[in-house]
C-alpha cells in the first residue's frame, strides 16, 4: 500500500499539487486521471522520487519516504518496478538483455539465475520466442510486453506505469490493460498507472483518483463513475456519445 497525506508540489510560483490525499491499494490497479495540467505526472514523479513535495508525506507500507536514509531509500527503489510511456528498450540490447538488465544492475545473481528469471518473466507475457531480436525487429505490442517483464523482472512490491497504452492500437491497449491487471493480481503489487485513456478506466479502473488544477476532485471505482453525479468527472470520462450511452444504459438498469 503507498498512503500520500496533503500533498503540495510548485516550481516557482506555480503549485501543481494542492493538498492530495489518497491510498493506493495493493493487490488493484490504482488509476491516476485527468486533463493536461492537472497534475497527474507531477504526482506520479513525486511517487517515484524524482520530485520532492513541499508540504505532505509518501509512504510505502508505512515506511515514509522523506524519513528514509540514503541507503533506505536505494533498498526501497528494489522493490520498484516501472513501465514507462515509450517502452524505453534500450535500442541495442535484445529483449532478453533488456528484461536481465535490472537484474544485472540491482542484484549479484549468476547469468544462469538471471537467464531463468528472464525465461519465466518473458512467458508470463507470452512472448517466448522473442529472446534475441531487436526492440526494432518486433511490433510496439510486443516492446510494451518486453517493457512488462523488465518492470516485474525483481519481483517489485510497487509497480508505476506511465501511459501504458500510448500508441497502441484498441485491441493491443486492452490485452496490456488485461496484462498489467493479471500481473498486480497474481503477485500481489500496488499498482499505479497514470493514464488518460477511458477505455483504461472502464476496463481496469479498480480505484480511481481524479485530478482537476492540482487537486483530488473525485475518487472511486469504474462502478461508482457511472452513478456518480460530480460534474467534473462527468465532463472527463463521459466526453465521448459512447460512454454516455454505456452511462445512460447502466443507469437504466
Amino acid at each position: 500500500m503507498i498512503e500520500i497525506k496533503n500533498i503540495e508540489k510548485s516550481f516557482g510560483d506555480t503549485k501543481i499539487l494542492k493538498g492530495v490525499s489518497a491510498v493506493f491499494e495493493t493487490g488493484k490497479t490504482n488509476l491516476i486521471i485527468g486533463q493536461s495540467g492537472s497534475g497527474k505526472t507531477v504526482l506520479l514523479k513525486s511517487l517515484l522520487g524524482i520530485f520532492t513535495p513541499e508540504v505532505g508525506t509518501i509512504s510505502f507500507d508505512g515506511r515514509i519516504y522523506s524519513d528514509l536514509s540514503n541507503e533506505e531509500k536505494r533498498e526501497l527503489r528494489t522493490e520498484i518496478g516501472m513501465l514507462f510511456q515509450g517502452s524505453a528498450l534500450f535500442d541495442s540490447m535484445t529483449v532478453s538483455e533488456n528484461v536481465g538488465f535490472p537484474l544485472k544492475m540491482f542484484t549479484n545473481d549468476d547469468k544462469h539465475k538471471i537467464q531463468d528469471r528472464v525465461d519465466f518473466v518473458l512467458k508470463r507475457v507470452n512472448l517466448v520466442n522473442a529472446h534475441h531480436k531487436l526492440p526494432s525487429e518486433i511490433s510496439g505490442g510486443m516492446q510494451k510486453r518486453v517493457a512488462i517483464a523488465r518492470a516485474i523482472v525483481n519481483n517489485p512490491k510497487y509497480l508505476f506505469c506511465d501511459e501504458p497504452n500510448s500508441g497502441l492500437d484498441p485491441n493491443t491497449a486492452t490485452l496490456i490493460d488485461n496484462l498489467i491487471k493479471e500481473i498486480t493480481e497474481e503477485y500481489n503489487i500496488t499498482t499505479v498507472v497514470n493514464t488518460h485513456d477511458m477505455n483504461s478506466v472502464m476496463e481496469i479502473g479498480e480505484k480511481i483518483i481524479f485530478l482537476k488544477n492540482g487537486f483530488k476532485e473525485w475518487e472511486g471505482t469504474k462502478e461508482e463513475i457511472f452513478r456518480t453525479d460530480n460534474e467534473a468527472i462527468v465532463d472527463f470520462v463521459y466526453s465521448s456519445n459512447l460512454f454516455k450511452k454505456v452511462r445512460e444504459a447502466y443507469l437504466k438498469g
